[in-house]
């Protein structure tokens, strides 16, 4: 008996549709020149008008019918500099975007064949489109909460102490049924907390937080926020509408996520695995078609394309 998909149809995007899509580095590279160039490459910086573009065998850049100016859909982006197959890149964000709880990079290491190294590279490039530091949450129940990343405190409960080098604070807002944003911060006073909250909350909001004191100024905003406050002190977590349970299922995902698979993270790297969470968080109505999105972000994120003159040699051949 078939058992029934629980990912619907149009949000599906199999191993087989990434083969199908995918067979091949010039179908990586025409794919990418699409996204970067709708409709092709169509304009010559250096005759500064439009002219025809070709693609040149064996090179993955393509050149001007006119001048012979060579422009490259790589340069820019986080594929640029790398010896590394273009489609290895591509299966490599495909396996990343289609994990509810992250990979290693040894586990990319594994499915692709290339050297840990490269491996490692690879990983934390393709989470450097990850960030969405721009965006600002809204609505009518924003969740906030802190929680604590870091190895455990022997003999020792509730929140650490000021000082405490084991443990990095971080500090999430949801919206919920919406999207969510995760920092790692030096501290939780209500300075840093309060800098985050006006920046990254829109006024008139409604927000959702426990009875941590650092809170205390939403009450003083009024004509900013709509401030509830669920007393966890008391061992109370949920009164009506009232609760931060959205923010803390979050932590629970990555806290999994990052245990199962990683085991551990450094404070110097924890924010781009924060990023990583949240942006499939934001994203878990799209089911397996988080890849396209992935995929959208490297080129929207490329820097400005230089031309590259003839004869020279194009940037990806550089090994790492």
């Amino acid at each position: 008996m078939n058992r029934k998909q629980t990912i619907p149809k149009h949000l599906r995007y199999t191993i087989q549709d990434f083969n199908r899509q995918f067979p091949d580095d010039a179908a990586c590279l025409e794919h990418l020149k699409e996204q970067r160039f709708p409709g092709g490459i169509t304009y010559c910086s250096k005759c500064q008008q439009d002219r025809r573009h070709y693609r040149i065998n064996g090179r993955p850049v393509y050149s001007c019918d006119h001048c012979g100016t060579q422009v490259s859909p790589m340069a820019g982006t986080i594929f640029e500099h790398s010896s590394t197959s273009l489609r290895l890149w591509y299966y490599a964000m495909y396996l990343m975007a289609s994990t509810r709880c992250g990979i290693s990079a040894k586990q990319i290491q594994r499915e692709t064949g290339v050297t840990y190294k490269t491996a490692w590279r690879m990983f934390r490039q393709i989470r450097s489109l990850l960030s969405e530091s721009d965006m600002q949450l809204e609505g009518e129940a924003v969740e906030m909460d802190e929680t604590y990343m870091g190895g455990r405190r022997k003999g020792s409960v509730g929140r650490p102490m000021s000082g405490d080098k084991k443990k990095t604070p971080v500090f999430g807002m949801v919206e919920r049924k919406g999207r969510v944003m995760a920092f790692a911060t030096a501290d939780v006073k209500k300075q840093t907390i309060m800098g985050i909250i006006k920046e990254k909350v829109l006024p008139e909001s409604t927000i959702f937080t426990d009875d941590f004191c650092v809170y205390d100024d939403l009450g003083r905003h009024r004509n900013e926020y709509v401030h509830r406050r669920i007393n966890h002190s008391a061992k109370v977590y949920v009164m009506g509408n009232v609760h931060t349970n959205t923010i803390e299922g979050f932590w629970s995902l990555v806290k999994r996520g990052i245990a199962g698979v990683y085991h551990q993270v450094s404070q110097k790297y924890l924010q781009s695995y924060l990023d990583e969470y949240s942006f499939r968080y934001n994203r878990r109505d799209q089911g397996n078609l988080i890849f396209t999105s992935l995929l959208k972000r490297a080129a929207e994120l490329a820097a400005p394309l230089a031309a590259v003159d003839r004869g020279m040699t194009p940037a990806i051949q550089e090994p790492f």
